[in-house]
């Protein structure tokens, strides 16, 4: 079962969700859920379960312990002080200490091929419909920490774009295509460097054959260590073939130590 999950907190997950529901055969269960209406639909050989929280999907470390899916999408808003309009995917959890939810140090798992296609279908929905957005991933950050595959689909950066309906709709459009499509093939990778909204990977994404999974940026670097890098490689969803270095994305003081340290988790190292 793939699980999506709405917030009642987030006018752009509502957004997003009711895209889904206008758009998408989903039918409504008996159950409920947090005093909300569930959904079902099929996708294939997949059951799709849409249900909506009562709280921030950051603040929710629980989910788990109600369904047990073969992967979480949430759909969010996502803000910034830039305003700029912006389509974005990453996974969970936190590489240092709890800022916004979930657990210090635990990360979840990530899906690494369902990203890149999210990637690609958001790229596809918003010349499709006009919409002037960047896409892009972000870096590995906020709760919850879970031991599933999740990734956010996130609509930013401004309440502007979170009541946009037409960039509801491509997210919405996004994560069915993301659900109904084989991965094409790909180059599992970590990314290591670079600013919190990664161009450079997100066109290794688009352009190569790079499916990223967590993404550790150059803020976070000096603080990670190995247990966190290790971490990043071992709990991705499919097996991780390469770290790519955003080599002058990293600062001076942290190439020895990083590089030190994947030499001795045995993992094969590229500089971009």
């Amino acid at each position: 079962m793939i699980l999506i999950v709405a917030s009642r907190k987030d006018i752009a997950s509502i957004n997003v969700r009711q895209q889904l529901l206008a758009n998408y055969d989903f039918r409504e269960e008996a159950r409920k859920f947090h005093n909300n209406t569930t959904y079902h639909t099929i996708v294939g050989p997949y059951d799709v379960k849409l249900v909506t929280i009562k709280e921030c999907a950051i603040h929710y470390q629980n989910i788990t312990d109600h369904f047990h899916p073969k992967i979480i999408i949430y759909i969010s808003r996502h803000s910034s002080k830039s305003g700029i309009p912006t389509l974005s995917v990453h996974t969970p959890g936190n590489l240092t200490q709890v800022q916004k939810g979930g657990r210090s140090r635990k990360i979840s798992i990530a899906p690494a091929n369902a990203m890149r296609e999210a990637l690609w279908e958001m790229v596809r929905q918003k010349r499709r419909l006009g919409l002037d957005y960047q896409v892009s991933y972000e870096c590995t950050h906020h709760g919850p920490s879970l031991n599933v595959p999740a990734m956010f689909v996130e609509l930013g950066s401004s309440p502007t774009q979170w009541e946009d309906i037409k960039a509801a709709e491509a997210l919405a459009h996004s994560i069915m295509a993301l659900i109904s499509k084989r991965p094409r093939y790909s180059r599992v990778a970590v990314g290591i460097g670079g600013p919190h909204y990664s161009s450079k990977f997100t066109r290794m994404a688009l352009d190569d054959s790079f499916a990223f999974g967590h993404l550790i940026p150059k803020y976070a670097v000096s603080e990670v260590d190995a247990e966190i890098i290790k971490q990043c490689v071992e709990r991705t969803l499919e097996k991780v073939e390469v770290v790519v270095l955003d080599w002058k994305g990293i600062r001076g003081g942290d190439k020895s130590r990083v590089s030190f340290i994947l030499e001795k988790i045995g993992v094969k190292i590229q500089k971009v």
